[in-house]
C-alpha cells in the first residue's frame, strides 16, 4: 500500500464529510424530512467515491468506504448505514472481482452493525462509533485474513489497511462533532442574541414612552443617556442635552442639596430619593421626584447613576390644599380658647375706660389698656398668618422663638381642659433653615393631639436641646393613654387615625414638612404611659 494513496483518500473523504455541513451552516436549519434516507444516500455516494478511489493490490480491492458507512450508522441508525452500505457494495462488485468475499463480507458487517446498534442506541454517537468500528475490526480480521485466507502471511497489510479506515472514522468524527458544537453554540447564541432583542426592545417601549424622565449620569454630572420623554416633559431637543450637565437645569437652591446627595451615592453606595426642581425650557421650574441608583462597574466603583425622575407638581398642589385644609381645621378648633382668650382683655378694657373717665390722664391705666390690646393684636396676627396660604421661603428662623409663640398661641385651649405646658430649652442659640408657618404648624398639629389625648388635665413637656452632629432635637412628651406599639409604624399614613373622628392627614403632612426640611419626626409609645414625638433638624450654618 502507498502512504500518498490513503492521504488522498482521507483527504477526499474529509472534504466529502464537510461540504454538506458547511451547505447546511448557510441554510435555513429547518427539519429535512425523510432525513435518514437522504443522509443514507448521500452516504452512498460517498462510498462509490472512495470505493472509484480505491487501492489495488495482487487482485483485490482496498478502499475506506465502511468509514461512512460506521458513521452514518452511528448518527442515524441502521436503515440509514444499510443504505449507504448497498451503494458501497455495488460500487464495489462493479469495480472488482472476488463478489464472493464481498458479498458475504458486506452481510457479515451489515448484520453485526445491526446487531450492535440495537443495544448502543442509548449511547452517544461518539461511543457508537467507537463500538462500530470496534465491531469492524473484529469481523474484519475473522472473515478476510482467517476465513478467506487473504494476506494471512502479511498481518502488516491488515494493520495498516485497518489503521487507515480507523482514520477516516476519526476524521470524520472530528469534523461532524464539530459542526454539531458549533451548531449548537450557534443556537444558543442566537436564542440568546433574540432575549437580548426582544429585553432591548422591551426597555426601550417603556423608555421611550413613559412620562417618567430616565437619565444616565456619570462621575462629572454629565448625562451620558436621557429617554426621549425629556423632550415632552421638559420641552428640550435631543441635540440640546447632550454632553450637558445635569445641574445646569436644577434650580439653584436646590443645586446644593443635589451635589451633595450625588457625593454620598458615590461614598455609601446606596440608592437614595431626592426631590428638585428642574427648568423647563419655557422658564418655568417643574417639581420632580427622583430616584437614583448607583451603577457598580470594575473594582466595584461607581461609573454610572441611573436617575428616574417623576413629575409631582399636581401631587404638591393636591398637598398644598391638604395642607390648607388641616390649617383650616386647626383655626376652627382654636376659636373658642381664642375668642375666651380675647373676652378677657376687652373686660379688662371695658372696665378701665369706664373708670377712665372718672380719673382723666391716668398713665396706669393707659398702659394696661395698650399691653391687653397689644395681647389681642398678637392672637389675632397669628391665627391670620395660620389661616391665610403663603408662598413657600425658606429663611433663617429661631426654634425657640418659634416653639414660645406656639405655646403662647395654644395656651387658651389647654387652660380650658387643665393642660399646662412645661418648657425646657438649653442656653444655646437654636437657628435652623426653613419655613416658619409649615413648622408652626407641625407644632400645632403635635401639641394638638397631645392636648386630645388628655382629657383628664395634666401636663406636656416641651424640650429643645442641641443634638449630634449639628442639630436641633425638639421633644415633646405627653401623659395621655398612649398609643399601642404595634400601630407606631401606621402613624403618618393619610386617612389612618386612632381618633374618632380623624382623618390620618395631620400627621402625614407633619412628616412631609419634617421631610422637606431634611429631618425626622419619630413616635414611641405604650399603652397608658403617654407619648412621645422627638422632632430631629439640621441646624443653620
Amino acid at each position: 500500500m502507498f502512504l500518498l494513496d490513503y492521504i488522498v483518500n482521507l483527504s477526499i473523504f474529509s472534504l466529502l464529510v464537510s461540504t454538506p455541513l458547511v451547505i447546511r451552516s448557510f441554510i435555513n436549519h429547518k427539519p429535512i424530512k425523510h432525513v435518514r434516507f437522504w443522509v443514507g444516500i448521500y452516504g452512498g455516494i460517498v462510498a462509490i467515491i472512495l470505493v472509484m478511489l480505491a487501492i489495488h493490490e495482487q487482485g483485490y480491492t482496498y478502499d475506506i468506504r465502511y468509514a461512512p458507512i460506521i458513521l452514518v450508522f452511528a448518527y442515524l441508525g441502521p436503515i440509514a448505514g444499510i443504505i449507504t452500505g448497498a451503494f458501497g457494495l455495488l460500487a464495489r462488485l462493479v469495480s472488482s472481482g472476488h463478489w464472493d468475499v464481498a458479498i458475504i463480507g458486506w452481510t457479515v458487517m451489515m448484520i453485526g452493525f445491526t446487531t450492535m446498534s440495537h443495544y448502543i442506541k442509548r449511547l452517544t454517537a461518539l461511543k457508537k462509533s467507537i463500538i462500530l468500528f470496534g465491531t469492524y475490526c473484529i469481523i474484519y480480521v475473522i472473515t478476510v485474513p482467517l476465513v478467506f485466507n487473504v494476506f494471512r502471511d502479511n498481518p502488516f497489510f491488515h494493520f495498516q489497511y485497518i489503521l487507515f479506515v480507523m482514520l477516516g472514522v476519526i476524521l470524520g468524527l472530528l469534523l461532524i462533532e464539530s459542526y454539531v458544537k458549533l451548531h449548537r453554540l450557534n443556537n444558543r447564541l442566537s436564542d440568546m442574541y433574540r432575549m437580548v432583542e426582544a429585553s432591548e426592545a422591551k426597555y426601550r417601549l417603556i423608555a421611550e414612552n413613559t412620562s417618567d424622565l430616565i437619565m444616565v449620569m456619570d462621575k462629572e454630572h454629565s448625562l451620558t443617556y436621557f429617554s426621549p420623554s425629556h423632550e415632552v416633559v421638559l420641552g428640550y431637543q435631543s441635540f440640546e442635552l447632550e454632553e450637558v450637565k445635569l445641574c445646569t437645569f436644577i434650580h439653584p437652591n436646590d443645586v446644593g442639596l443635589f451635589r451633595s446627595t450625588l457625593a454620598g451615592m458615590f461614598e455609601n453606595k446606596e440608592s437614595k430619593a431626592i426631590e428638585f426642581r428642574l427648568l423647563h425650557k419655557n422658564g418655568d421650574f417643574i417639581e420632580f421626584e427622583s430616584r437614583c441608583k448607583p451603577v457598580r462597574g470594575q473594582n466595584d466603583e461607581i461609573e454610572h447613576i441611573v436617575i428616574i425622575s417623576r413629575d409631582i407638581s399636581e401631587r404638591k398642589k393636591a398637598e398644598e390644599i391638604l395642607l390648607q385644609s388641616e390649617k383650616l381645621s386647626i383655626v376652627g378648633e382654636l376659636a373658642a380658647g381664642v375668642a375666651h382668650e380675647i373676652r378677657n382683655p376687652l373686660t379688662t378694657i371695658k372696665g378701665f375706660v369706664q373708670l377712665y373717665k372718672w380719673e382723666n390722664g391716668a398713665e396706669e391705666i393707659n398702659d394696661l389698656i395698650l399691653s391687653e390690646l397689644g395681647r389681642i393684636e398678637t392672637i389675632t396676627s397669628e391665627m391670620l398668618t395660620l389661616g391665610k396660604p403663603q408662598a413657600v421661603q425658606l429663611h433663617r428662623t429661631n426654634l425657640r422663638e418659634l416653639v414660645k409663640n406656639t405655646l403662647e398661641l395654644l395656651s387658651p385651649q389647654a387652660h380650658m381642659v387643665n393642660i399646662q405646658f412645661k418648657l425646657n430649652v438649653e442656653e444655646s442659640s437654636f437657628f435652623i433653615t426653613g419655613e416658619k408657618n409649615q413648622l408652626k404648624q407641625v407644632l400645632l398639629n403635635v401639641l394638638k393631639n397631645a392636648i386630645e389625648a388628655m382629657p383628664e388635665g395634666g401636663d406636656i413637656h416641651i424640650n429643645l436641646q442641641k443634638g449630634a452632629e449639628a442639630e436641633c432635637v425638639l421633644s415633646i412628651k405627653d401623659e395621655g393613654s398612649g398609643i399601642p406599639e404595634e400601630l407606631l409604624p401606621r402613624l403618618g399614613e393619610p386617612f389612618y387615625s386612632l381618633k374618632e373622628k380623624g382623618t390620618g392627614l395631620g400627621l402625614m403632612i407633619c412628616n412631609k414638612i419634617i421631610k422637606q426640611h431634611h429631618g425626622t419626626i419619630t413616635y414611641q409609645s405604650k399603652a397608658q404611659q403617654g407619648t412621645l414625638v422627638e422632632i430631629r433638624l439640621p441646624l443653620a450654618n
